[in-house]
Order: C-alpha cells, then structure tokens, then sequence
C-alpha cells in the first residue's frame, strides 16, 4: 500500500510536465495552422479536442493523489474515444457505414467525459445547464430523441462537440490567445500599464483611471476578463488600495475595467471576428458599431470613479510619484500598437481573421526580441508558449461542451421555442422582451468566456430579438454585452471573485460593487436599440447621433453622483433620489421625458453648484476616515 502512495505522489509531477510539454506543442499547432493551414480539417478538429480535454485534465491541480490518477484514466479513455470518432468520420467521407450501438453507446461516455472535464475547470452553473440540455433532448417535453439518434448527430458528425465553436474558435481565436501570451510575457502587457499609470496621474483618482486605461487596451486582445485580471490585477489592485480605495472597490474597479475590454474595438476579446463569421457582417462594419458604446462603457467607469475618488478626498498623484516613460519604454510600446495596426490594416484589405493574428504574432515577437533582452531567453518563450496553450485548452473544453449543447438546440428547436415565449410573454412589448432577453443571456453567460456565451446566446436569444425587428448588428451586441457583463453579475461573477482575493476582499461583496461601478453597461445595449444611430449604421444622422450622446452622458453622471450621494460636496437623499429619477426619464425612449430629465437633470446640477456650502460638508459618517486611509496605505505597502 506504501508503494501505492509513494507511486501516486511521483504522478504529480510527472503529469504538470506532460501537460506544460502538450501545452507548448498544442500553441505551436495552433500559430502553425493560423499561418500554413494544410492541415485535414477532419484531423485538425480530433486533435485540437484531445489535446485541450488532455492538457485540461492534467494541468497542475491541488488535488488528492488518487484524484490525479483519476484524471489520466479519464484522459487516455477520452484519447481512445476520439480515435475512434477519427476512424469512423474518415470512413464516412469514403463510403456509408453503419454505426455499431456499441460505439453509439461510446458517444454516450465522451459526452459525459466532457461534462466531467467542464466541471473541473468551470464548476457547476455551466455543467448543470450541460446536463439540463441532455435531460431535455431525452424528454418527452423536449426533443424525445432516441439515444441512439442523439450520439450519431452530436458526436459521430460536425454538427454536436465538433460542430462550430469549434471550429471558429480553433481556426480563429487561439491564434490572438498565443499573440497576447506573447505580449505579456516580453514586458509588453507592463509597458502599458506603465503609459496607463503617465496619462492619468494627474487626474483625481489617477490609478484607479490608470486600471481602467490599462485593462481596456490590454483586456480587447486578452480574451478573457478573469485572465485579465488575473495578469494586471496583481500590479493594479494593490496600488488603488494604496491610494485610498477601499478593497472591495479596488478590485471591483479591475474585474469592471478588464471585462470591458471584451467589447473594445478593434479586436473586442476577438468576439468580433467570431461574430463575423456568425452573422455575415463585416469585420469593420462589427467594429464601427461597437466603437461608440465601448467609448460610453468606460467614459462611465471613468465617470463613476472619479466622483468616489472625489468622495473620499483622494489627491491626484504625487509630481514625485508619477511614472514617466523613458524613450526606450515608448519605443517598446510599439510591440503592442504596431501588431494592432497590422491586424486592423489586413482585414480591410479582407484577409482573414487568422492570417491577421498570424501576422501580427510575428510581428509581435520579431518586435519583442528586438526590443525586450528578457524575451531573447527561451526560457521566456517557453513561459508564453504554455500560458497560450494551457489557456487555449480550457478554452477548448468549454467549446465542445458548448458544441453539445448547441447540437441539442439545433434538434430540438429550443431556441425558437424560447424566442416565441418570450414575445407571448412580453406581448411583442420590445422593452419587456429586451428585459426578458437580458436576464437570459446573464443567466446563460454565467462562468462562460465571452466568445463562448455568445456563440450559445446567438442561436437561443437571436430569433426573439430580430423577430422584435432589432437589427441584426443591434441584437448581436445586445446579446454580446449581457454575456459579458455575467462574469460581474453575482452569483457566479467570476470576474469580480477573481480580483477578491487579489485585494483582500470579500468575492461577493466585490461583486455588488462591480455592478454597481459598471452600472452603465447595463442601459447602453438598450440605449442602442432604441436609438440604433449610436452603432453608425446605414442612415444614421448627426442628430440623431448627438441627442442619445447627450442624454447618455448627463444620465451618467446624475447616476453615479446619485448613487455616491456626492458631487462637489455631500447630497441629500430626496435629491439623490430626484437625480435617479431625472436620469431615467432622460434614458427612457419618449421625447417628452427626455426633455424633462434634462432640464430636471440640469437644474440639479446647476442649483447644486450655486447653492453650495463655502466649507467642506462633514462627510464622516459616509467616508473613509484619514486614519483608515492611512493604515489601509501601510497595510498594501
């Protein structure tokens, strides 16, 4: 039995260099086949799924021996089961055969192999809607499919777990997720925060807005907003709480800055490529739309942070403190800027979107040895070729999970089903039904990467909304944003309780404050489908551009001065909630309320200013006191 133990206990191990060795092996395949391609698809797609569901199971875990020896059964039981996939499609596309119930019976254990592996990496709310799909398509109510049936479309085709996210993402997105390992493992990720931490040192609040700044540039080619603030949380976090900020709100600050970059032109969390290919709509069209609403999202956060920086008495930064940039650290910003110009500059030329990562990669890392000694160190490529390929893998789990569960869609016809109870619902009310729609897509977004929940949210929620007759580019975005704005939306806000522990906080806590910081990304996908000329689209007019920017922007800061209780000195209640009340009239779709907002929401602001009191209000009871500041700063130091 000793012998047992001592054996599991070298198995650790011996499984993380595997997994680092696949992970390394599986980026090159990926920047390989973005750049040369000539790869069979059919080979391609068994491979990329193996070696994700391979890396995925034995990655470096804290788990119990026995557990580990668990994983690499399962692996090599899901290795054998895809070769068997492997066999049988190659067969298929030479002659019919006949699928045994033996190997239909097979399709059954990888379906439950991949929820197994799902959970490991994304715990229970995207398992448990896993497994509800299964239950449906088996159910009377649902698809009453045989089980039989249900193997042969959504394992022995392209249609089920190797059907399209997995081939969009694994032609597409894992070629931008090496490009961003690259960056930040040359020093190019650290540069930025630096440029972030010059611009906005001498505004109110100045790393708070550096966060922002820096999580937007760097989170729109990230891919993922926990991974964001997993890499730039840890330089960002400490710094606002050393500041002045309480620790939940340095963290929420973070998880609301790095999940906005999933909606940052040009690249969006590379969501946009993907929604090209969905929809139809061209890259630059995608890109066009989605520039205003993204200026809107972090023009708020701008907004929001800087009336709580104002609230708590926080100074701008030091003159001796600020950073200021040497020419070489300008010079190495262009890592970054020039592989993003050469992305943009390709697709107008309309090339695709992987030769455009490929190119930029290269350009990337030509860059980065040229201008980073660090990055002349294999040891450093080694570094971002596994953080591309571990990430990549996960991504790759979720995917075929993903794959399933759009298969049963596809059988069941449950996303029409769903649009259709939404418009009885709602009685074809489009505000009802945006509502209805935007508690679906936060639901079904939960604990997914955004490139995923949209893929799902596209088939279930798309038909409600252009049935509503919204424009297909509105609907999309529509869906995009509540996809990506679940992962600050508790319960499973898994980009807040990311950023937690990184500051010391309570995760649900730092959750209710990321909402409430990104609060406007919750009226903006509604403000774009009432007023669709905010997305630049075909006939859109200077005035009807102006009015929904105008109104969006008092609205704003009637908001987040509402919410603070504070403007340039401490508010009442009753005012803070006639601020409220202005700002919804001012964003409400009638004329005559918005112009009663603004003139309500102009006198608030103008009377609050002339009627101000000559000293400073007495705000104890609602601030963070000196002496709290003061240990706050020695506790991050």
């Amino acid at each position: 039995m000793s012998r047992l133990v001592n054996s599991l206990a070298h198995l650790d191990p011996a499984m993380s260099a595997v997994s680092k060795l696949l992970a390394a092996i599986f980026a090159i395949l990926a920047i390989y086949t973005a750049g040369f391609g000539g790869i069979d698809n059919t080979w391609y797609m068994a491979i990329v799924v193996v070696m994700g569901m391979t890396i995925s199971l034995l990655r470096e875990r804290r788990d119990v021996p026995l557990v580990r020896l668990v994983h690499v059964l399962v692996a090599g039981c899901f290795v054998w089961l895809c070769w068997i996939w492997l066999q049988i499609m190659l067969e298929q596309e030479m002659f019919f055969i006949e699928i045994s119930n033996f190997q239909l019976m097979l399709g059954w254990l990888a379906f439950g192999l991949i929820g197994f592996a799902t959970l490991r990496e994304l715990g229970l709310p995207m398992v448990i809607v896993y497994i509800a799909m299964g239950i449906y398509v088996l159910a009377p109510f649902g698809g009453d499919e045989s089980w039989t049936r249900i193997s042969e479309n959504l394992w022995f085709s392209t249609d089920g777990v190797f059907g399209l996210p997995v081939q969009v993402v694994s032609r597409v997105v894992l070629i931008f997720i090496a490009f961003g390992a690259i960056l930040q493992a040359s020093g190019a990720g650290a540069i930025l925060l630096k440029m972030a931490f010059a611009a906005t040192s001498r505004i109110t609040g100045g790393p708070a807005h550096a966060s922002i700044v820096g999580s937007a540039m760097f989170g729109t080619i990230s891919g993922a907003a926990v991974a964001n603030v997993v890499s730039t949380g840890i330089f960002t976090i400490p710094i606002i709480k050393r500041a002045g900020f309480a620790p939940k709100t340095a963290g929420a600050i973070e998880a609301a800055a790095s999940t906005g970059g999933q909606i940052m032109p040009p690249v969006m969390g590379v969501v946009a490529f993907v929604m090209a290919d969905v929809t139809g709509i061209p890259y630059l069209s995608i890109v066009v739309a989605a520039l205003i609403p993204a200026v809107f999202y972090y023009a708020s956060l701008f907004i929001v942070v800087l009336i709580e920086a104002r609230k708590l008495d926080i100074q701008p930064t030091p003159a001796d403190q600020r950073e200021r940039l040497t020419r070489l650290e300008w010079l190495q910003s262009s890592a970054f800027f020039v592989p993003l110009i050469i992305i943009v500059a390709l697709l107008l030329e309309g090339r695709t979107a992987q030769y455009a990562g490929f190119s930029a990669l290269v350009a990337a890392t030509v860059m980065s040895l040229v201008l980073f000694p660090k990055f002349r160190q294999p040891k450093t490529w080694w570094t971002a070729l596994v953080e591309a390929g571990m990430t990549s893998a996960i991504l790759m789990v979720v995917v075929a999970a993903v794959g399933f569960i759009i298969g049963v869609i596809n059988m069941t016809g449950v996303g029409l089903q769903l649009s259709q109870a939404i418009l009885a619902f709602s009685g074809e009310n489009l505000f009802f039904s945006l509502i209805l729609v935007m508690i679906g897509c936060l639901i079904m977004g939960m604990g997914v990467p955004s490139v995923t929940a949209y893929l799902v949210l596209a088939l279930v929620m798309g038909p409600a909304l252009e049935k509503l007759g919204v424009p297909t580019i509105a609907a999309h975005l529509f869906m995009l944003y509540f996809g990506v704005l679940s992962v600050v939306t508790p319960p499973v806000a898994l980009a807040a309780f990311a950023a937690a522990p990184i500051a010391k906080a309570r995760p649900m806590e730092t959750g209710v404050e990321a909402v409430r910081l990104s609060f406007a990304g919750f009226i903006i996908p509604f403000m774009f489908v009432f007023h669709p000329d905010l997305l630049l689209i075909e006939g859109f007019t200077l005035v009807g551009l102006a009015i929904p920017i105008t109104s969006f922007l008092l609205a704003t800061w009637l908001i987040a001065t509402a919410m603070a209780r504070f403007e340039t000195q401490a508010l009442p209640t009753w005012q803070a909630v006639l601020r409220g009340a202005a700002a919804l009239a001012l964003l409400w779709p009638d004329q005559t309320l918005t112009i009663i907002g603004a003139v309500l929401g102009v006198a608030l602001i103008a009377g609050g200013r002339l009627f101000q009191a000559p000293s400073e209000p007495e705000r104890a009871d609602k601030l963070v006191s000196t002496t709290e500041r003061e240990n706050l700063r020695e506790e991050t130091q």
